[in-house]
């Protein structure tokens, strides 16, 4: 059996423009820290997370957690910042599947450039909904994504949700 390439051209250009410096000075995360919630698309703050609408999605849905402390590596989190960014995750995934109902999540934590990274010296992890064939031809063949609803709809629906939903999980002290 070959292995099938398909290539997403369309995030070479995001990569481009960070690695070039295309973003404000300092790091994107933590300037996002200083803004209001709804311009920077943030959906609830704690003490040591925050969870974000991604700008550039892969789906409807796809929604960031980041440490509030500036740092670079998992290893490099507190026990009680990386628990934080668990239940944060664990949360945010639950609004994620009871509103959009997808087939399955990705969860993922991509550690300096080589690992992925776009943004590598400020931890962030993706959780991005998926269903079956959500990638399709466009992507490939026009290097366009699809989506069937703005970034800020997105976040207007899991802020409904989320109002709705108990929080859980440890404090700012991890108990």
């Amino acid at each position: 059996m070959a292995l099938e390439r398909l290539w997403a051209g369309w995030r070479s250009a995001y990569i481009d423009d960070v690695v070039s410096g295309g973003r404000p000075e300092g790091c994107l995360f933590c300037g996002l820290q200083g803004a209001d919630d709804a311009s920077a698309l943030i959906l609830e703050r704690t003490p040591l997370v925050y969870t974000v609408m991604n700008a550039y999605p892969y789906t409807s849905g796809h929604v960031m957690v980041i440490p509030v402390r500036h740092e670079a590596t998992l290893t490099g989190l507190t026990e009680a910042e990386a628990t934080a960014l668990m239940a944060q995750a664990r949360r945010i995934a639950t609004a994620v599947e009871t509103e959009y109902r997808p087939e399955g999540l990705n969860l993922g934590i991509n550690v300096g450039r080589a690992g992925g990274a776009g943004v590598p010296e400020h931890l962030h992890l993706h959780v991005v909904p998926r269903w079956h064939g959500d990638t399709n031809f466009m992507t490939s063949v026009a290097e366009t994504r699809v989506l069937p609803e703005s970034v800020a709809a997105s976040r207007e629906r899991l802020l409904a949700r989320l109002a709705a939903t108990p929080e859980a999980g440890p404090t700012a002290d991890g108990a």
